[in-house]
């Protein structure tokens, strides 16, 4: 099957560059015609899973397309060339002629094309290399932005700010949550709002910038259904554990299902936030679960103070 399938390629191959060939009677080669059957050879040889061959057939088709000034055609060839490698599992080399195929969309007027087609090259590089996939997916969502199609970009850019957390790239998927809140609020999807001010409240914490976070809360105040909502009791809960170092406040807020239901990047966020010099509380709330977290602070501190006093005995 494979052999007869090479065959057919090398068939295709050769009318193509019939083709190309000129004479007494024909002047010009025909470039529509050879790029149609290096398309089918490169058919061929992907069903034969001769894929070297398959991508080189691919750019010739690109080639020929190019020659005839089919720009679209020629990107969709090059971007095809790029899967041939990715069979490879040559990633590097198969985002290369993506990128590429994307630049060509663009050119040709298909920037929609061309954002979908980086999206696919961002999964597809996204197992192997995480600061590839965020470049990727900040491009295409800077394309859809361009083009005024908000709904897509900040889906791009969501997968963009996820990226960053696991990177542990904080201050970059500040700036990145930010942006993506805004976009959100531009196309009035509230909901949306809240849980980016969640997520904008964890990393800030975890970069250690309370007042950012903090800022974070008072600005969202003014999002419709905010104020009292469950996501604005649960984040002013957990500033002010944080604020007064009530680890087992912030712990109950954080291991809570609203957030534990977070996508999981930040979800891992709020399982691993460490409220500073909040040790001791934590440690006196599991001795003692009666007392609760919503106790008087002078209550808090007696314990605190008999804490001291075994110590000293």
């Amino acid at each position: 099957m494979a052999a007869q399938k090479i065959n057919e390629a090398h068939e295709h191959i050769a009318k193509a560059e019939k083709c190309l060939k000129t004479s007494l009677t024909k002047w010009k080669p025909d470039f529509d015609s050879a790029a149609s059957e290096y398309a089918k050879a490169a058919v061929c040889f992907k069903n034969a899973k001769q894929y070297e061959q398959a991508k080189d057939a691919y750019l010739k088709e690109a080639e020929y397309h190019t020659e005839n000034k089919t720009l679209f055609h020629a990107a969709k060839a090059i971007e095809q060339a790029g899967m041939m490698m990715k069979e490879q599992k040559k990633m590097p080399e198969a985002i290369q002629y993506i990128e590429k195929a994307c630049m060509m969309y663009m050119e040709n007027g298909t920037p929609d094309t061309a954002a979908m087609a980086l999206d696919r090259a961002g999964k597809l590089i996204e197992p192997i290399n995480l600061e590839k996939a965020v470049d990727l997916y900040q491009k295409a969502a800077g394309v859809f932005e361009n083009e005024d199609r908000l709904r897509q970009a900040v889906e791009l850019l969501g997968k963009a700010s996820r990226l960053l957390v696991r990177l542990k790239r904080l201050d970059e998927a500040a700036v990145a949550l930010q942006k993506e809140k805004n976009m959100y609020k531009e196309i009035e999807n509230f909901p949306m709002c809240f849980k980016k001010t969640t997520a904008q409240v964890l990393v800030h914490l975890h970069r250690g910038d309370f007042v950012a976070a903090d800022k974070c809360v008072r600005e969202s105040y003014s999002l419709p259904g905010y104020s009292g909502s469950e996501d604005c009791v649960a984040m002013e809960t957990l500033l002010q554990g944080y604020d007064e170092q009530d680890e087992d406040q912030a712990y109950r807020v954080c291991n809570s299902p609203l957030l534990k239901y977070m996508d999981n990047d930040y979800a891992k966020l709020a399982i691993s936030l460490k409220v500073p010099g909040g040790g001791g509380k934590k440690k006196k709330a599991a001795a003692a679960p009666q007392g609760g977290a919503g106790g008087a602070p002078s209550a808090a501190k007696d314990e605190e103070d008999d804490e001291y006093e075994g110590g000293l005995c």
